[in-house]
């Protein structure tokens, strides 16, 4: 099974933005994993569209945009415009998953969708068929540093068993607390990606970081 990580941008030096963009760039990491927080849907605020731009124009990696804001159909079609390549939702932060699903679906995106900590796997039953990525929060969003929470490999599996009972192709991604200590497990548990950011970013040497998660055992 592929192995894909997916470094956060969150725990990056926002200083010297264009300069971790490049370490990514050359790394062994497929994907940039952006976290749009709106201070409402988690108690934090991070990213909007005047970063998404200059990211998409810094990078030829696979934008991984993860919208933790109340309400994301106001803004789906745009976040796409602005250049990412998969946009995950939050399942709890809408009433019209499906009608989220379309808007990605038909700007052009690939369509991911997230549940935190809280919310069981079969939440998703019904719509596991309509994305191309389900992302398990092993952490609560809104902050970056947190410890994995060891009950999200059971989350894991769920989904990685609903996937092959009902013959599905969606990846299965995961975020919070991810370091070359566990991501092993975490991709043995089922997990096609893993975002990792406070672990690459607070290393001297991000680049063999992203290896050593990769090839964790």
């Amino acid at each position: 099974m592929k192995r894909i990580v997916s470094p956060s941008i969150l725990s990056a030096d926002f200083g010297n933005l264009e300069r971790d963009i490049r370490m990514i760039d050359r790394s062994a990491a497929e994907w940039v994993h952006v976290d749009v927080m709106d201070g409402v849907f988690v108690p934090n605020i991070s990213f909007g569209f005047p970063v998404m731009k200059p990211l998409r124009r810094a990078t030829r990696k696979v934008l991984d945009v993860h919208l933790m804001i109340t309400e994301p159909e106001r803004y789906l079609r745009r976040f796409v415009e602005a250049g990412a390549d998969f946009v995950t939702f939050h399942h709890e932060a809408t009433r019209d998953a499906r009608g989220c699903i379309a808007a990605i679906r038909e700007a052009g995106a690939k369509v991911g969708i997230s549940i935190k900590p809280a919310t069981p796997p079969e939440a998703l039953g019904d719509l596991l068929p309509e994305i191309d990525m389900a992302l398990v929060m092993s952490v609560e969003p809104g902050f970056g540093g947190q410890s994995f929470i060891p009950e999200s490999l059971d989350k894991i599996r769920t989904l990685d068993r609903m996937r092959r009972d009902a013959g599905l192709g969606f990846l299965i991604e995961v975020d919070g607390g991810i370091s070359a200590s566990n991501a092993g497990e975490v991709f043995a548990a089922g997990a096609d990606a893993v975002v990792a950011g406070s672990a690459v970013f607070g290393t001297t040497d991000p680049e063999a970081e992203i290896r050593k998660i990769l090839e964790a055992r």
